[in-house]
């Protein structure tokens, strides 16, 4: 049996038991734009797994440990431009005058790595793993009589100038000025619902927050200003407790359930379809938008995992069956010749 043949036989034992997905995904090697499926083990609870645009490598950010604690232990792994193992911990707490506690969301900014670690916005220099920054968020209470702590949960990058940080327990999002390295807080509002992830839409700048609490997605523009995009409806709980959140380069949106174990896609139309599901806590995902990859860390299962994204241009009547060739692990077959007299 040949490779292909081999990939399908064990796709189609997941579908036959959807308990199995995680560890048969592990063990089959198909085709993608990099070479293959990558799957990176030995992580410690990975939290968040992006890509770097213009050094073309992936960054892991693993908390090891408790998600609160500040025992200096966390790491960050690197994996090249073709998602295999540079470094399991290229940048590690308590090594070499580096501070970091539990690593949650990550975002990159030309050659500098921000990564949200409990109160703190740390930035690593990309080639040699040293810190460049560090800048802790004092956050008052109501009266201003007393610092209340800050957790932050997830960053992200506007392409202007500005970070954005998300505090999923005070439901607050902070911005930071790249130019000035100084806080402001952009909105706290309980409709937030504990946001967890962050991401800036390609398209119309709006940075979108998913809800950890409620499973709710929300739109935030740059004054602030909340507005509610999706929610589970009285009769409907489509969602549970949202991690991640980012787009692809058509602008469809990607969202991960931690709880449910799923991956959704929604279209540009605005409808909603699962991609995945039965995975082990899918995490703070990210789209590398050039290579049409997902990226998913699995918390619990202590290991991440990059795949191919089906192209819209290659989508199929519900009618026809899809084929992993949609999906770019394999090549799409060669197209018939062009009709013409016989040759003799």
């Amino acid at each position: 049996m040949n490779r292909t043949s081999s990939a399908i036989s064990s796709l189609r034992r997941v579908f036959s038991h959807p308990a199995a997905w995680f560890t048969l995904s592990l063990s089959v090697a198909i085709v993608s734009p990099v070479g293959a499926q990558i799957t990176v083990t030995e992580l410690q609870s990975p939290y968040s797994f992006v890509n770097d645009p213009l050094e073309k490598s992936y960054y892991i950010s693993s908390v090891n440990g408790e998600a609160e604690t500040a025992d200096n232990n966390g790491f960050i792994t690197k994996l090249n431009t073709n998602g295999k193992l540079l470094n399991l911990k290229f940048i590690q707490g308590g090594k070499d005058d580096v501070t970091l506690h539990a690593p949650k969301g990550m975002a990159l900014v030309e050659h500098v790595l921000y990564v949200a670690d409990l109160d703190t916005l740390r930035g690593f220099d990309t080639t040699t793993g040293k810190p460049v920054m560090a800048l802790t968020i004092r956050s008052r209470t109501a009266s201003q009589a007393e610092t209340s702590q800050v957790f932050l949960s997830d960053v992200t990058f506007d392409g202007k100038g500005y970070l954005y940080c998300s505090d999923q327990k005070a439901n607050t999002i902070y911005r930071f000025d790249l130019a000035t390295q100084a806080f402001s807080v952009l909105v706290t509002d309980r409709a937030l619902a504990g946001p967890s992830g962050l991401a800036v839409h390609p398209k119309s700048g709006q940075i979108i927050a998913v809800s950890w609490e409620k499973g709710k997605i929300s739109e935030v523009s740059p004054e602030g200003v909340v507005t509610e995009l999706f929610s589970n409806g009285f009769f409907s709980n489509r969602f549970q407790n949202l991690r991640g959140v980012d787009f692809d380069r058509w602008g469809n949106m990607y969202v991960s359930d931690f709880t449910t174990g799923k991956v959704w896609r929604m279209s540009w139309d605005k409808r909603f379809q699962v991609i995945a599901e039965f995975l082990p806590s899918p995490g703070d995902l990210s789209i590398d938008r050039a290579n049409n990859l997902i990226l998913v860390p699995y918390e619990l299962a202590h290991a991440a995992e990059m795949n191919g994204l089906e192209t819209p241009t290659s989508a199929k009547s519900k009618q026809e069956k899809r084929t992993l060739a949609d999906y770019g692990f394999i090549p799409p077959p060669p197209k018939p010749a062009p009709e013409g007299p016989d040759k003799k």
